[in-house]
C-alpha cells in the first residue's frame, strides 16, 4: 500500500493531493495514509504536508528500489521484480540463493552497498554505499550450457548501449569489463548452475562505479579504476542507468534465447573493443602468453594470433586479458 501512495504522489508531482482523495482512491483510512507518508519520509522522500491541502511530493531519494527504477523500466519481465537491500554481502550470492529456491527468470537483486562484493577469478570488488550500481540478474534460459558464456557479451553490449544513452562513450574489454580512457568502470560476473546437458540457472552480476570519487578507490587500483562521475565531471542518475541497462539487456537477451542470435551484441563488442588489434597478455591458470587480439567470433570467443602466426580461440572463463604495458 505504501507503494501505491507513492505512485499516486508521483502522478501528481508538484501538486497537493488531499488525504481524503488518497483515502478514497486507495480505500484505506486517513490514519493509515498518514502512517504511509511518514514511512516514506523515513526512507528519504521529501513530502510537504499542509492542512486542508494534503500532501505534495517534493523530491525523491537517490535509491535503487523498484519504485524508483520502474520509472525508467520498459521491460516485459527483466527487473519487474526487484529485491532491494541497503547493504548485503554480495548480490550474486543472494541471487543464487533465490534462483535455487525458484526465483523466476528476470528477477533482479540490487544493493546500495556490498560488504563482500566479488569480481571474476575470486577478486574482491569495492562497493561503497550509494556510489555505484551493484546488481545481479537471475536468468533461466532454455539454452545449451555451452552457450551460457554468450550471456557475458550480451550483458557488455547492453551496458555499452545504456552508457551511450546517457552521453558516455566507453569501450568493451573482452570478456567482461567496460572501460573509459583505459580504466575499468564496470565489471561483469556471470555464474552458472547446471549439468552436462542442462542449464539450471544463470546469475549475471554487474558492478558499475557510478558516482565513486577517485579518493574512494583503494590506492592500489587507482591507476586502473575510474567512475562515470570522474569521467563526466558530475554525478550520473543511477536510477535511469539501471533502467536503461535492463531495457537493453532484455532486448539482446531475447534475441539469444528466442533466435539463438547474438549478432548485434557481438557487433557492439567488436566495434567498441578496447583490445582488438592490440598485443595482449593472456593469463590462464597463472600461465601467461603474448598474442595479438584480432577478432571476436560469432560465438563470442576471442581470436588471437601468437608470434609464430598461429591463430587460436580463447573461451572466456578462467581467463584474464591484459595489455602488455598496462590494464589494456
Amino acid at each position: 500500500m505504501k507503494e501505491k501512495v507513492l505512485k499516486l504522489l508521483k502522478k501528481h508531482k508538484d501538486e497537493f493531493v488531499s488525504g481524503q482523495e488518497i483515502s478514497e482512491q486507495l480505500e484505506v483510512s486517513r490514519t493509515a495514509i498518514w502512517k504511509y507518508i511518514n514511512a516514506l519520509k523515513e526512507e528519504g522522500y521529501e513530502i510537504k504536508s499542509v492542512s486542508r491541502k494534503g500532501y505534495m511530493l517534493i523530491s525523491t531519494p537517490d535509491i535503487l528500489n523498484y519504485e524508483e527504477v520502474s520509472e525508467y523500466l520498459y521491460t516485459h519481465y527483466i527487473g519487474k521484480e526487484i529485491f532491494y537491500f541497503d547493504s548485503i554481502d554480495s548480490t550474486n550470492v543472494k541471487a543464487k540463493e533465490l534462483a535455487i529456491n525458484d526465483g523466476t527468470d528476470g528477477v533482479v537483486v540490487i544493493a546500495e552497498e556490498q560488504t563482500k562484493g566479488r569480481g571474476r577469478l575470486g577478486r574482491s570488488w569495492v562497493s561503497p554505499n550509494k556510489k555505484g550500481i551493484w546488481m545481479s540478474i537471475i536468468l533461466k534460459p532454455q539454452i545449451d550450457p555451452q552457450d551460457a558464456v554468450k550471456i557475458t557479451q550480451v550483458t557488455a553490449a547492453a551496458i555499452w548501449k545504456a552508457m551511450k544513452q546517457i552521453g558516455v562513450s566507453p569501450q568493451i574489454k573482452w570478456p567482461n569489463d567496460i572501460v573509459i580512457n583505459g580504466k575499468k568502470v564496470c565489471g561483469i560476473l556471470t555464474e552458472m548452475s547446471g549439468e552436462l546437458n542442462r542449464l539450471n540457472h544463470l546469475v549475471v552480476g554487474i558492478g558499475i562505479n557510478a558516482n565513486t570519487n577517485i579518493g574512494e578507490f583503494p590506492e592500489e587500483i587507482r591507476d586502473k579504476a575510474t567512475s562515470l562521475k570522474v569521467e563526466v565531471g558530475q554525478d550520473v542518475d543511477r536510477k535511469k542507468l539501471v533502467g536503461l541497462i535492463l531495457n537493453n539487456f532484455e532486448d539482446l537477451y531475447n534475441k539469444l534465447v528466442e533466435d539463438r542470435s547474438i549478432e548485434e551484441a557481438i557487433r557492439i563488442c567488436k566495434e567498441n573493443s578496447a583490445i582488438l588489434g592490440k598485443d595482449v597478455r593472456i593469463i590462464i591458470k597463472g600461465e601467461e602468453k603474448e598474442a595479438k587480439a584480432i577478432d571476436i567470433n560469432a560465438e563470442g570467443e576471442l581470436i588471437v594470433q601468437d608470434k609464430s602466426g598461429s591463430i587460436s580461440k580463447i573461451i572466456s572463463g578462467e581467463v584474464s586479458v591484459r595489455g602488455l604495458y598496462g590494464y589494456i
